[in-house]
């Protein structure tokens, strides 16, 4: 695997990690685009990320193997990006790029639909750290534009049965 771009490039949603007013973390997904190194999703203002992505820009976004494809459960294939986020002004021309982005990847009736209900946001996520695991001993950094390339680690001795 050349890069983090390679690894994603199938992928339809993320898991999403923010945080609470009283800083309890919350995971669930949303279906995402990747444009110019930054990732976007629209949610509604009903999703509780809505919210704590409004009190706090700071989150997570988390992408895995798929179980059923992967070759030991204990070593799934993984990417962990931390993000800024940013809630994009309804009707200006940054949305209507991205919803159009939305709408090449996904079924335009539904992008659609979801922008008839006046309650779905953009959001776009600026990564400033990650990581990426592909098996045991696999662990790297991402770094360069977007944070998108494998940066190997510096060994410190002390992993997986070094002492």
């Amino acid at each position: 695997m050349k890069n983090l771009n390679e690894f994603i490039q199938d992928f339809q949603s993320l898991t999403l990690s923010t945080n609470d007013k009283q800083n309890n973390p919350f995971s669930s997904y949303a279906p995402f685009v990747k444009d110019n190194n930054h990732y976007y999703v629209f949610i509604s203002d009903m999703a509780k990320h809505t919210h704590n992505l409004r009190e706090n820009k700071n989150c997570s976004l988390f992408f895995i193997e798929d179980e059923k494809e992967c070759s030991n459960i204990f070593a799934r294939k993984r990417a962990m990006i931390q993000c800024e986020s940013i809630e994009f002004e309804k009707e200006t021309n940054e949305e209507s790029n991205i919803l159009e982005l939305f709408e090449n990847k996904f079924d335009k009736k539904m992008v659609d639909m979801l922008k008839a209900m006046k309650d779905f946001h953009i959001f776009q996520f600026k990564p400033f750290y990650g990581e990426a695991t592909f098996g045991f001993g696999k662990a790297y950094n991402l770094g360069g534009e977007g944070f998108s390339d494998f940066v190997e680690r510096e060994s410190t001795g002390s992993g997986h049965g070094h002492k």
